[in-house]
C-alpha cells in the first residue's frame, strides 16, 4: 500500500523539495510514497483569490479564511477520505515519535500549512482538523514543518531504511535519547572510542549502550526522564499499589 501525502499550501513548488532526494526521493520514485501538492488559492471564489482576510477584533497580520480552507480540505478529503488531516501550527500538541509511527502505519496524511498570522480557528472544528506543532518556536509559514512531518514518517515506511531495526534503536522510539555512537579511526585527535565497543561481548556493549541512553536523557532531556522513570514506575493497568494498611 502506498503511503498518500496531500500538503495543501500556497507555495506548492516547495513540495518535494529535500523529500526527492536520498531515501526518501528514491522511495518516491519507487512508488513506496506519493505526494500531491494542492495550491490553497485555487479554492478561493473571488476575482483577486483572496485566501486571508484582516483578524477579527483587530491586531496585526492576515488571517486564512475559513471559506477557502474548507473547500481546499474537502478536495483533500474526497480523494482520501481515510486520511488524517494535520494542520501544521505553534498552537497545536508537539509531534511526537509515536504520533509519527502511527501515522506512517496508516494510508497517509493530509497537511494544511498555515502562513501570517494562521487560520481561523473554526477550521479545526468545522473539518475536524488536527493541529500539530514541530516545536516551541516560529516558522515563517506551515511547509517547512511538512518536510519534516513527512521525512520523519517516510524513513520508517517498509523497504525505506536498509535495516528493519534502524528505525527502532533510535532517539525517543523507548522513551529515551539514543545511545552515542562511534566508528574508525580508533584514535582521533587523542580521542578514542570506548574500550567496551571493542570488546566484542555484546552483553557488556548493550548494557553500556543502555546506561549511555539513560545518563544523557536525564542530563540533556530532564522532561524525557521523567516521563520516563514515571512509566517505568507506574503498575500495570488495572493494577492499583497495596497501602500498609491492606
Amino acid at each position: 500500500m502506498t503511503f498518500a501525502a496531500t500538503v495543501l499550501t500556497l507555495y506548492p513548488e516547495m513540495f518535494p523539495g529535500p523529500l526527492g532526494l536520498s531515501l526518501a526521493g528514491r522511495a518516491l520514485s519507487e512508488g513506496v510514497w506519493s505526494l500531491d501538492s494542492v495550491q490553497i488559492r485555487d479554492f478561493a471564489t473571488d476575482k483577486h483569490r483572496s485566501v486571508d482576510d484582516t483578524p477579527a477584533g483587530g491586531g496585526a497580520g492576515m488571517v486564512l479564511k475559513p471559506d477557502v480552507l474548507a473547500t481546499a480540505i474537502d478536495h483533500a478529503r474526497a480523494r482520501q477520505p481515510d486520511a488524517p488531516v494535520l494542520a501544521m501550527s505553534p498552537r497545536g500538541a508537539p509531534l511526537t515519535q509515536s504520533r509519527i509511527r502511527a501515522l506512517a502505519d496508516g494510508p497517509g496524511v493530509t497537511i494544511l500549512c498555515g502562513r501570517f498570522e494562521g487560520f481561523d480557528e473554526r477550521i479545526f472544528e468545522g473539518r475536524d482538523v488536527e493541529p500539530v506543532s514541530i516545536g516551541d518556536y516560529i516558522l515563517s509559514g506551515g511547509e517547512v514543518g511538512a518536510l519534516v512531518l513527512l521525512d520523519a514518517c517516510i524513513r520508517l515506511l517498509p523497504g525505506v531504511m536498509g535495516a528493519a531495526s534502524s528505525g527502532v534503536e533510535e532517539s525517543f522510539e523507548s522513551g529515551l535519547l539514543e545511545y552515542p555512537h562511534y566508528t574508525r579511526p580508533v584514535d582521533w585527535e587523542g580521542r578514542t572510542i570506548p574500550e567496551v565497543l571493542r570488546s566484542g561481548d555484546h552483553a557488556k556493549i548493550a548494557a553500556w549502550r543502555k546506561q549511555q541512553a539513560e545518563t544523557d536523557t536525564r542530563l540533556r532531556r530532564p522532561d524525557l526522564w521523567e516521563r520516563h522513570e514515571g512509566a517505568r514506575v507506574k503498575p500495570p493497568s488495572g493494577a492499583r499499589r497495596r497501602t500498609r494498611d491492606e
